[in-house]
């Protein structure tokens, strides 16, 4: 992640007239806006191994906004991010191969587990439902109920958390869930366990570090028509 394309792109990280030792009450609409916004791309950040002092931060955003001369010279800004954007670099690599590691450690060791079943690609699932309907195509859309974790059992994603099943075309999602909801029928649950190379790799999503190993619960409610 290049720090000078991320903050370009969320030039309004922060609530900044908000003291954070001493909060006001968040009442309007700007203010519960503005304050979302902030934890979302602070979220980010810290995902991404970003560690800015927020003090120079603000006072950088404030002097931007007021047109003021920078405290520094570019010279030194450009410098000063350049090495920040290795270091974030240097800390994704090294994490990313611990991820990458774990992962397979842990699917040499669930292959044995009884019921589990591993594919030519390094896909493996296991029944916990067996349904008797169709099986979807590639090419369909199916209807599902799930939920996605982490090794750790960190959950990243589900639709029952957000109390209504997702609807989507089947070669439009990772590789992981294209072959794996394959294998399923209309009313089965099958639990996946997805290698980073059939999910996102080494690019991270929200919660999804790099080269993660991710574990989902899927029920297969049904076969949409293509839209």
């Amino acid at each position: 992640m290049k720090i000078s394309g991320l903050i370009t792109g969320t030039a309004l990280i922060i609530a900044l007239n908000t003291n954070a030792a001493d909060p006001k009450p968040l009442a309007s609409q700007k203010e519960k806006a503005s304050y979302g916004v902030g934890l979302n791309v602070g979220s980010r950040f810290k995902s991404d191994f970003i560690e800015l002092d927020v003090d120079a931060f603000v006072r950088g955003f404030r002097d931007a906004l007021a047109d003021a001369k920078p405290a520094i010279s570019e010279q030194e800004i450009n410098a000063a991010i350049t090495a920040l954007n290795q270091e974030v670099e240097r800390k994704m690599s090294e994490q990313a191969e611990k991820n990458k590691k774990a992962g397979e450690d842990f699917l040499a060791e669930n292959k044995k587990v009884q019921g589990v079943q591993t594919t030519a690609s390094g896909l493996q699932y296991q029944v916990l439902k067996e349904g008797n309907g169709p099986s979807p195509k590639e090419t369909d859309v199916v209807k599902v109920h799930y939920k996605g974790t982490l090794l750790d059992g960190t959950v990243f994603d589900s639709s029952y958390d957000r109390g209504e099943p997702a609807t989507f075309p089947l070669n439009r999602v990772i590789p992981g869930w294209t072959e794996g909801l394959q294998k399923m029928k209309v009313g089965s649950k099958h639990k996946l366990f997805i290698p980073s190379n059939l999910a996102y790799g080494d690019n991270p999503q929200g919660k999804i570090p790099p080269h993660a190993t991710l574990v989902f619960e899927v029920e297969l409610l049904g076969i949409e028509n293509q839209p």
